[in-house]
Parts: structure tokens; C-alpha cells; sequence
């Protein structure tokens, strides 16, 4: 045995070794802002490599083009399951003994395949099979290992684990140290070649689940509506990612398999990295773990090609939500010659500064909001246009308006510079995408699934200063035409073609916390040098003084050209409530000098922007965008706010248009239960209804009274946080010319609003008509304590903030529960706000009672496993190992500690605490700070099939109106 071990190191030595002499062609491109490598494999996978050294992680993504348009008609939603199975396990992990599980298995697969032929009229004949599939996968289970990918993945130290399923692809992301860069390609190599489907009929509840999720939201169903008009005789439009219902409850694992072996090839995938990493060293580990996966010649996608829309094609979707409207052009493959132009196109429409619909519509009030934006699949493309109808405006008024922006375009009635302006936008937001390791890797993955080679990718703003005006006009003349689109309208009412996915029963399936595989005892054995944690010497944050009044904390930009200048009061809506009201205000105002529209295109020129917003505390002035021009945008933001001229209409307009959005908020599932969660946590002393101005004080305000209040407040004390690429003295130079220094007046009182803690268990229910509640309870512990940080941290990694948790493990994976689950103990931000422990699930109405009970039992009992704990405490240390607090955040987070009474980086004391840690401690923490403290419930819908009797026993049950979390 021990001569075996030493060949086989000897054979892999030799291996690597000869590996390691040869050479790799790539693709660089000139000029590339990414320098960027581009590497193919002899089997035809593509790598595509950016190196960026600021923290030492990898953005790594593996994708497939092996989108849901190459679903079998018969199974759709394939695609989209088949990713969530690739969490499962393969041949050698998330198993305990793949012999015996193996035959198991392909049984279960077998009657799958008997299970969907049945018709379903045959209830009693499908009852009986799939009591077989469910007795069979109970005995499956006890050799399956659930979530050994996910533990996996934290005893490397990856975070964001996660994949997503769309139309052209499936990828798979994982954020990695770099010192694990082997390790996670050994388990990426078996996890690619050798996926097994295990857990399969549990994994279908949470696809049911997400379904249903589906059905009560109306931008799902608006969008299928258009892809379906956009698309007749392509999958685009005939079938949906996530799949029909009856697909859904009649799947084949076969045909999953068949999906695999088809597209799930290397000549047919591409790794991308982007991060802190050796480019040389890098390709040849790929080439060693992956180089060895054979090609294979992929099937012919064919597509009837859809025939031109001649005449407006016309969709209505009814649904609870707030009416809109969305109108689309249909355009050849991203590929094609008129792309460029679309692109500007959609940008001289849609910046959020000057285009034909910021102005037209958005800053003159014709519609709620507005906008445009392009699509780009790899078989079409098509660019979309939306609205939102204000009080009393009918869907075609919207259309109309809209439209009107089309004939602009047609009629040449746009700025010759608004073409610049837009190409040069679009290269500033390339800058800021870049600045990211996620902003890099979406650039590439981008050119892999869309075809469109790098060098292409890298010079497409270069094609777009060649355009001229005249060919926008032709363009839009020719494409944009008023014959040639389909409109979707989402109407308000109740929906009539929503049907719930109907669910087999399913047993809760056996798990097995404390087996470990093999594979995972050798990657657990596979060390690697540690990172060493880099923590921020708060000594060195220091500030300068403009004057006796204002610091100014800077932070020098060495990376790229732009700035970000920020002016902080110490003054928000608890002290204010009128705030947010003069910020929106001011948008919509000229001065002497400017019309509103006029002072958004100077702006834009300057490639520069400003933002003021009000936080419950705080509030600020951002000005941010090309440092050349930061004086003059100083300049252009101080003379608005000194000359700001009255509008009543404007006001009118605005305060129609909030009283509209409150209205729709009412409509809006999510918003719902965030104000109900607000309401749970602080109770009829919310400071939603606080800071919330009334309509008869909406309506009593005057113009001059916002504008005095904007001036008002700028007279208050504040600070300034300044990060870009000028030094100090040029950037406190800037300020002290153009910013009000003088006869600061000292901030008012703070208000504060405090945590409505019960003293028994309480239940508040807010009714919603939806296959799916919304349930969230909330515990409060004491005020913040620095002690507990590390312990909060582990309990939240042990318990139930990762894929890896006990709460996902039981609520997902064991008993199919529900799509989301989580539980996190969370600390207050400041001194004066107590520590919270929050549960959240969604699932199916009738689900709602074993969902609570295990979620109680699980804060009651925790389940232990010191394996688990140790990959927990593990991948805690690695993530303050790797992680770093950027250059530009330096200040902020600064000042998050300075708000907790720390002078120090807290993270050094934590990290240095998680060692010592044990299973025990995060237990008597349960116990202590979770356990039996008094809950608050909150339970968002259909009360007709809520278990109002089981909720009264919890506690006292509230069944509260919509006016009661609102306010209105």
C-alpha cells in the first residue's frame, strides 16, 4: 500500500512536472483596460484570466452555454433543476457509499419515467408510484451526505457560493482565496465530470416552491407575456425558464442526464477568473484537472426564424401589482452590424441624466417614471421601453408619451453633443465596473456566452465614435418604427389563469450531519499556506481641517481618474421629516441661469453627477464622476441650491406622483411585508409613521418652504469624505472656493426611536392572497456588546446563515420546505439599539405549521455536530484571513466603528478570539440569547387558508390592515 501511495505521488510529480514545461498559447488584445488572457484548451474549453491584486480572492465562474431554450419540449425547465442538482454530490462525495446508493438511485430514475408516462387524470395509478419513489428515496437518502459541496466550499474559505439559469446559460460562481485555487479545481473536476442526481424528488418541492413563488409576482408574468409576443417559434417564447407546471410534475432524470452529456462539454464551457492569481501557474492546474474532459460535437440549435412584426402586437397581464406598461423592438443577434447603433440609441433615450426620456418624460413629470434599456441574447435581440402610469393616466397615455420619444429620435430632435456625452458615459461606467473582480468577470462571461470575441468586446465604445447623428435618425426610422413592436400592458385586478403547483407528498428525508466523506477528509488534509488577515491601524485615519468647522477625511485614488466627494450631516428624517421631500425637489428645479432640463445636460457633459439623499440619522450631498471637472461640478451643485427658483407646478406634480407610489406600495407583496417587519420590530411607535409626512401636509407644503428647507440644512455643521485622484490641497482648494464655509449653526438634538420589545409571544398577520406565506420572527437580546461579535459570527455560520447551516440543512434539504430559509443573530449598528435575532422563511400556505415548529425546535435544540462546527469556525477565520476593506471605504467603515465606541479595527480581536471557540460555547449561546426569549411573529398571507387556530396558540394573534404598518 505504501508503495502505491509513493508511485502514484511519483506519477503525479512527473505529471505536473512535464505540465509545468509547456507551454500555452492566449489571446491578448491591445489597449485592453482588463489585460486580459484568453487561453483554449485542445479540447476546446476557454479560460478567460484578469488579474487584479487589491484583495487576495478570485471571482471564478464556470460557464455553460446550456440555457433553458435547449430544454426538451417535454421537460421543460430542465436546465434550471439540473443547476440546482449540481450542488448534490457526485460519485465521491455527498456520498457515504456509492456502491450501494448507486442501483437505488436508478431505480428511482426508472420510476420517474414510469411516473410521467401516466396520465394525470390517473390519480390513484401516480399516487402509487410516487409512494414508491418516496419509500425508495428514504432509503437513499441514508447513504446521501446533503450539502458536502457547500462544506466543501467553506473549508476552502469560498464565499458567495451560487449559480444562475437564463435562456443562453447556466454558471456556477464561487469567490475563492487564492491560496485555494488547486484545491477548488480538484473538486470542480469531479464535481463537473461526475455529478450525481441524488436528493432529486426533495429538490423538485423547492422547485415547486420557487414556482410558486412566481405566480404572484407580475413582473415574471409580464415578462413571459413578452417574450412570448417578441419570440413565437423560438424557446425564448415558447417556453420559460423555470417551466410549465406540468413539466415541473412530471420530470426525467433520464432526459437530465441525456442534458448533461450533451452540453455540460468543454469545447462548450469556459472558466473565468478574475482576481489575484498567477496567470502561468493558473492555466496549467486548469489544463491538469480539466485538460483531460473530452470534446464532443454538439447538436445543430435550429429555430424557425420569427417573421416581422408588421403591426403592434398586443398582450394583457391583469395581476394584483401596480399598472404598467412595456413595449419592445425586436433586433437580429447580438452579432449583427446594427448593434453599435442600438446601443447608443438606447443611451441617447435612457442615461438618467439627459436622454430624450430623462427629460421629456421623467424630469417634465408626464408619467410616474419611465426608461429604456436593451437585451442582448445570443439568438435575438430586442430593446425595451416602460412606464408607469401617475393618478388618473391610462396605460395608453404612457404608451403615447413613450412613443413621442421614438419620433424624437426619428426627427433628429436631440443634441449633436448628446452623442459623446453618451459614448463618454458609457466608458465611465466601464471604469467602475472594472474596479470590481465581479465587474471583470461579468465582461468576460459576457463575451463567451454572446460570441463576441474580446478584441471586439474591447473596442466596441472605440466603433461607436464613428457613428454620426444621421445614421441614429436612419436607424430609428428604419428599426424603431411604430408598426413593428409589441406592448404588453399590466393591467390592476385580480388574475384569473394563476394555478398553484400541485405537490406530491413527499417524507422528510434522513440527514447525515456527522458522516464525511472520503474526498472531503482529502481536501480537508490538503493544507495550503495561510493568508495572513491585514487590518486597518486606525492611527493612521486622520483628517484635515478646511476650517474650524468641517474635517475633511481623504483617501488618495491611484487606480483610475474618477472622484467622490461627499458632504455628511449628522442630521436625518428623525430630526427632519421634510428632508427626503426637499431632496426630490430640487431635481425638478432651474435657477436663474438654467432650466432643470439645462442643469441636467451641464452635467452630463461634465461626466459628472450629484445625489442628495436623507438617511434615518444622516444625510448627504454626493458628487462624483471625472475628477478634471470636479471644481466646476462643485461650482454648477453650490449655484443650484444658492438660486434655486419656485415651481409649483413641479411640486403638484410630485406630490401626485408620491401619493401614486404610496398607493402602489399597497399593491406590492414585498413592500408589504417590509413595512409589516417594521411594524413587528418597533410597533405604533414606528418611525415610518414618524418621519411619513400626511397628504394634508404633502399637500399644505409650499415651494419656497422646500427651497428655504435645502438651504436651512445647508448651514448645518458637517463633515467631508473626499476619495479620487487629486491631492489634498487642490481638493480642500475646490471646497473652500465654491462650499459655504461661514457661520456654521450647530445640528439639532438627536431623535431616536426604540425596539418595542414584547413580553410573551405575539403574532401579527397581514392579509395577502398568494400560494406562498411570508413567515419572519424577531427576538431582541441587549444593547451592542463587543464580547459577542465572534460568537455571533460563528453561531450565524454554524446555524443559519450559510448553504452549509443547520437551518438550511433541515428546512431545505431535509424536509423540502421552502425555497429561502435562514436565521441570523445580528448586532445594532450604533450603542443605542438592541442586538436581534431574526428566522425567515417562505413557503406553501399549508406548509406554514411544520415550518414554525421546526424552526422553533431548531432554536430550542439545536442540533450539534462537531464536523460541521469545525468547517463553520474554519470558514469564519478564512473570511477574516481574506478579507480586505477597500481604499474607498476606508472612511466609511471607520466611522461605522467610531458609531459602536471602537477606536480600533474590531476585526483583529475577533479574528483572534474564533480559535478558542467551541460547540459548547455556541450552544449556551443559543440558549442564552435565542432561546425562550419572547418572539414577535410576523405572518404575511391568505388568511382564508392560514391556520389562524394553530397561530393562537403561539400567542396573541393581531390581524392588522394595510393602514396599520403603512400609516396611511
Amino acid at each position: 500500500m505504501k508503495k502505491l501511495v509513493i508511485v502514484s505521488f511519483l506519477i503525479i510529480a512527473v505529471a505536473f512536472q512535464g505540465m509545468s514545461q509547456k507551454s500555452y498559447k492566449y489571446e491578448t488584445v491591445p489597449n485592453d483596460p482588463l489585460k486580459a488572457r484568453i487561453y483554449t484548451l485542445d479540447n476546446g474549453l476557454k479560460v478567460y484570466m484578469s488579474v487584479n491584486k487589491e484583495e487576495p480572492k478570485i471571482k471564478f465562474t464556470i460557464a455553460t452555454k446550456a440555457g433553458s431554450k435547449l430544454d426538451p419540449a417535454e421537460t421543460t425547465g430542465l436546465a434550471h433543476y439540473f443547476e440546482h442538482l449540481m450542488f448534490k454530490g457526485t460519485t465521491h462525495f455527498g456520498t457515504t457509499n456509492w456502491e450501494a446508493e448507486e442501483p437505488l438511485l436508478n431505480e428511482i430514475e426508472r420510476l420517474f419515467e414510469v411516473y410521467r408516462k401516466i396520465d394525470e387524470s390517473n390519480e390513484a395509478e401516480r399516487n402509487a408510484v410516487y409512494k414508491q419513489i418516496d419509500s425508495i428515496s428514504q432509503i437513499a437518502s441514508t447513504y446521501a451526505i446533503p450539502n458536502e459541496y457547500d462544506k466543501l466550499m467553506s473549508i476552502i474559505g469560498s464565499s458567495g457560493t451560487n449559480a444562475g439559469t437564463w435562456v443562453d446559460f447556466t454558471n456556477y460562481y464561487e469567490y475563492i482565496p487564492s491560496n485555494q485555487l488547486e484545491n477548488f479545481l480538484i473538486i470542480q473536476a469531479d464535481r463537473f465530470q461526475n455529478p450525481v442526481i441524488r436528493l432529486f424528488h426533495t429538490e423538485l418541492e423547492t422547485i415547486y416552491e420557487e414556482k410558486n413563488m412566481t405566480l404572484t409576482q407580475d413582473g415574471r408574468r409580464v415578462n413571459a407575456a413578452l417574450m412570448e409576443a417578441l419570440f413565437p417559434n423560438h424557446p425564448y417564447g415558447t417556453q420559460t425558464t423555470i417551466g410549465t407546471q406540468k413539466d415541473l410534475r412530471n420530470p426525467s432524470i433520464t432526459n437530465v442526464k441525456n442534458f448533461f452529456k450533451t452540453y455540460y462539454v468543454p469545447n462548450n464551457m469556459a472558466f473565468i477568473m478574475a482576481g489575484d492569481f498567477k496567470p502561468d501557474e493558473a492555466i496549467a492546474l486548469i489544463d491538469k484537472y480539466f485538460g483531460s474532459m473530452k470534446a464532443s460535437t454538439l447538436p445543430d440549435f435550429t429555430f424557425k426564424p420569427e417573421e416581422p412584426i408588421t403591426s403592434p402586437i398586443i398582450k394583457e397581464v391583469v395581476g394584483k401589482e401596480a399598472e404598467n406598461i412595456r413595449l419592445a423592438w425586436r433586433f437580429g443577434n447580438p452579432r449583427s452590424e446594427e448593434i453599435p447603433l442600438l446601443i447608443l440609441t438606447e443611451m441617447l433615450l435612457t442615461n438618467g441624466y439627459a436622454g430624450l426620456v430623462d427629460l421629456n418624460i421623467n424630469q417634465k413629470q408626464r408619467t410616474l417614471n419611465a426608461g429604456s434599456m436593451p437585451s442582448m441574447l445570443y439568438d435575438y435581440t430586442y430593446m425595451l421601453m416602460y412606464g408607469s402610469p401617475k393618478a388618473g393616466q391610462t396605460l395608453e397615455e404612457v404608451r403615447d408619451i413613450l412613443l413621442e420619444q421614438i419620433d424624437s429620435l426619428q426627427q433628429g430632435k436631440f443634441p449633436e453633443w448628446l452623442l459623446q456625452a453618451c459614448i463618454n458615459d458609457l466608458r465611465l461606467r466601464e471604469i467602475r465596473g472594472y474596479e470590481s473582480n465581479s465587474g471583470r468577470a461579468d465582461a468576460m462571461e459576457t463575451s463567451f456566452y454572446l460570441d463576441i470575441p474580446w478584441a471586439d468586446q474591447v473596442t466596441s465604445l472605440d466603433k461607436l465614435e464613428k457613428i454620426t447623428k444621421d445614421q441614429i435618425v436612419e436607424f430609428a426610422k428604419k428599426y424603431l418604427r411604430k408598426d413593428n413592436y409589441v406592448v404588453v400592458y399590466k393591467r390592476k385586478g385580480k388574475p384569473t389563469d394563476i394555478e398553484k403547483v400541485k405537490k406530491p407528498k413527499v417524507t422528510p428525508i434522513k440527514i447525515n450531519r456527522t458522516d464525511k466523506s472520503d474526498f472531503v477528509k482529502t481536501i480537508e488534509a490538503n493544507k495550503v499556506k495561510e493568508i495572513e488577515p491585514v487590518f486597518i491601524d486606525v492611527s493612521k485615519i486622520g483628517y484635515s481641517l478646511i476650517n474650524d468647522d468641517i474635517k475633511i477625511y481623504y483617501t488618495k485614488n491611484n487606480d483610475n481618474e474618477l472622484f467622490n466627494l461627499n458632504y455628511v450631516f449628522d442630521l436625518g428624517n428623525y430630526q427632519d421629516k421634510y428632508l427626503n421631500l426637499a431632496f426630490a425637489y430640487i431635481e425638478y428645479l432651474g435657477t436663474d441661469k438654467y432650466t432643470p432640463e439645462q442643469i441636467k445636460e451641464e452635467f452630463y457633459k461634465l461626466g459628472c453627477s450629484f445625489d442628495m439623499s436623507a438617511g434615518s440619522e444622516r444625510s448627504y450631498i454626493t458628487i462624483s464622476g471625472l475628477s478634471k471637472n470636479m471644481g466646476k461640478a462643485i461650482e454648477l451643485f453650490e449655484h443650484i441650491v444658492k438660486n434655486a427658483q419656485p415651481n409649483k407646478e413641479a411640486l403638484d406634480n410630485m406630490i401626485s406622483d408620491v401619493l401614486k407610489g404610496r398607493e402602489n406600495a399597497k399593491q406590492n407583496q414585498n413592500a408589504i411585508f417590509s413595512y409589516l417587519v417594521t411594524y413587528g420590530i418597533y410597533g405604533k411607535e414606528s418611525p415610518v409613521f414618524a418621519i411619513q409626512l400626511s397628504e394634508s401636509e404633502l399637500k399644505a407644503i409650499t415651494p419656497e418652504q422646500l427651497i428655504s428647507k435645502i438651504k436651512e440644512w445647508m448651514q448645518f455643521k458637517h463633515f467631508v469624505i473626499y476619495y479620487g485622484p487629486d491631492l489634498l490641497n487642490k481638493v480642500t482648494d475646490n471646497i473652500k472656493t465654491h462650499h459655504n464655509l461661514a457661520n456654521l449653526k450647530d445640528l439639532p438634538a438627536e431623535v431616536t426611536f426604540y425596539e418595542e420589545v414584547p413580553a410573551k409571544d405575539r403574532v401579527y398577520v397581514v392579509d395577502y392572497e398568494s400560494p406562498q406565506v411570508i413567515l419572519l420572527s424577531v427576538s431582541f437580546g441587549e444593547k451592542y456588546q463587543r464580547d459577542l461579535v465572534p460568537k455571533i459570527r460563528l453561531y450565524n455560520e454554524y446555524f443559519g446563515g450559510s448553504m452549509n447551516s443547520i437551518v438550511f440543512q433541515e428546512m431545505r434539504e431535509a424536509r423540502a420546505l421552502a425555497y429561502t430559509a435562514m436565521s441570523q443573530y445580528s448586532s445594532p449598528s450604533d450603542l443605542k439599539h438592541l442586538h436581534q435575532n431574526i428566522s425567515y422563511i417562505a413557503c406553501g400556505t399549508g406548509k406554514m405549521t411544520e415550518a414554525i415548529n421546526a424552526f422553533n425546535d431548531l432554536m430550542t435544540n439545536m442540533p450539534e455536530n462537531e464536523n460541521a462546527f469545525k468547517i463553520a469556525k474554519e470558514s469564519a477565520i478564512n473570511s477574516y484571513r481574506t478579507a480586505r476593506i477597500k481604499k474607498e471605504d476606508y472612511i466609511w467603515t471607520y466611522l461605522s466603528w467610531k458609531k459602536l465606541g471602537l477606536t480600533e479595527d474590531p476585526r483583529k480581536d475577533n479574528y483572534e478570539a474564533l480559535p478558542s471557540l467551541t460547540l459548547a460555547d455556541i450552544k449556551q449561546f443559543q440558549k442564552d440569547k435565542v432561546t425562550g426569549k419572547p418572539r414577535t411573529y410576523l405572518v404575511l398571507g391568505n388568511t382564508k387558508e392560514l391556520d389562524m387556530k394553530y397561530l393562537k396558540k403561539i400567542g396573541k394573534v393581531k390581524t392588522l390592515k394595510l393602514e396599520d404598518i403603512f400609516g396611511y
